[in-house]
């Protein structure tokens, strides 16, 4: 049995044996079935959470998902981004002709077979989601976010033997890399403090003999953690919120307001050219963001009335009534739902889906509501200067 990526642990009488892989290798699956076969673990640990284990065995039930409750919890960008990630990895696992995550899918099958205990190792998605949105500035959200929506255009395309180098211990995961390499803040709650929170839920696995299914990444960092007791509940707590954002969020719409109401008080025409300057830019740029989405003309139309008001109220958004118009008048079939994992792989299956379009309005109405914002902002400011 060969011994490349895999790296064996001896640790209070108990022996560790990590599977380095890569999440869309061929090799990678049939290196976890040869080595579950030979070792016959008492208890094999995969890199899933509960959420992602019912997904890669049950399927994705998108069909469960209701996309007004999406809106309403403000979770369409979040929703956006996961999709956008898995169709990164879908896109390169559709060239090689397996299944994503197929060797998670061998572990799981692997430990029935051999009758091992299955220990699902990883962190809740949503809270290491949180962790990482609660790691990043404003800036840093609408880079990321810029980042995750260019992923969808990438027709990027590797090579077999590139994808098995992602294997070996000394490289990252080529996508984890490039992210913390643009935002190194990312680096902590995405793979630091999950080689923490895996390594202590492979510690605690029971009997003798562990194989765990890694991705490669996490590898280096769980042989480091795995010799020192971590806390889980610490790990998995949600960081709280800072009250700066909010500050600055009510903070613009009370400055924009107040030297409005003053030019209006001083000079009725400048406060109408702020005024009517204010919702041409808030509005049109909500709307073009909503058109680039391919909104219907009702939705650029919500899109263009909600911004210059939403902007003054950090409570609401231009996005969410855009993309509830949107679902009542192109509402989505069982039938888009069913065709989300695979539309997600093209640019186009994001924008022809129901469901990915109406999400890309919230997203795009709302940046462009930000911008817009900025713009509006600085010509009141610069009116209200000029009448001073």
């Amino acid at each position: 049995m060969s011994e490349e990526n895999i790296t064996r642990i001896h640790l209070d009488d108990k022996e560790y044996i990590l599977i380095g892989t890569a999440h869309v290798s061929k090799s990678s699956a049939e290196q976890v079935k040869e080595v579950i076969e030979a070792e016959a673990p008492d208890a094999v640990c995969v890199e899933l959470d509960q959420q992602r284990y019912k997904s890669v065995t049950e399927g994705s039930k998108w069909r469960d998902m209701d996309i007004f409750q999406v809106i309403k919890e403000k979770k369409a960008t979040l929703l956006l981004m996961n999709l956008a990630i898995s169709s990164f990895q879908k896109r390169m696992a559709k060239q090689f002709g397996i299944e994503a995550g197929q060797e998670m899918i061998q572990g799981i099958e692997s430990a029935k077979e051999t009758d091992a205990a299955l220990v699902l190792a990883d962190r809740d998605i949503q809270i290491t989601f949180s962790r990482i949105w609660g790691n990043l500035g404003f800036k840093g959200k609408a880079m990321l976010l810029m980042q995750v929506i260019g992923s969808i255009f990438s027709k990027e395309t590797i090579s077999e033997e590139e994808l098995e180098k992602l294997k070996s211990k000394d490289m990252l995961d080529s996508m984890l890399e490039e992210f913390t390499e643009h935002f190194p803040r990312l680096k902590k709650p995405l793979i630091d403090e999950r080689d923490q929170y895996l390594s202590q839920k492979i510690k605690d696995a029971p009997g003798e003999k562990i194989v765990a299914v890694l991705g490669a990444a996490h590898v280096p960092g769980i042989t480091k953690e795995i010799h020192k007791e971590q806390s889980l509940k610490q790990l998995n707590e949600r960081p709280p919120k800072s009250k700066v954002p909010k500050i600055i969020a009510w903070s613009i719409p009370i400055l924009i307001i107040s030297i409005i109401a003053y030019t209006f008080f001083n000079n009725p025409s400048a406060g109408w050219q702020q005024t009517v300057s204010w919702i041409l830019w808030n509005g049109s740029l909500s709307a073009v963001g909503t058109a680039i989405a391919l909104g219907h003309p009702l939705t650029i139309l919500t899109a263009f009335l909600a911004a210059p008001i939403s902007s003054l109220n950090p409570l609401i958004a231009a996005g969410w009534f855009a993309g509830i118009v949107q679902a009542f008048i192109r509402k989505p079939h069982v039938g888009d739902f069913e065709e989300l994992s695979e539309d997600v792989h093209s640019v186009k299956g994001f924008w022809h889906n129901k469901v990915t379009r109406i999400l890309l309005i919230v997203v795009f109405a709302n940046i462009g509501s930000s911008i817009g914002t900025f713009i509006g902002g600085a010509d009141v400011i610069r009116v209200f200067l000029e009448n001073l």
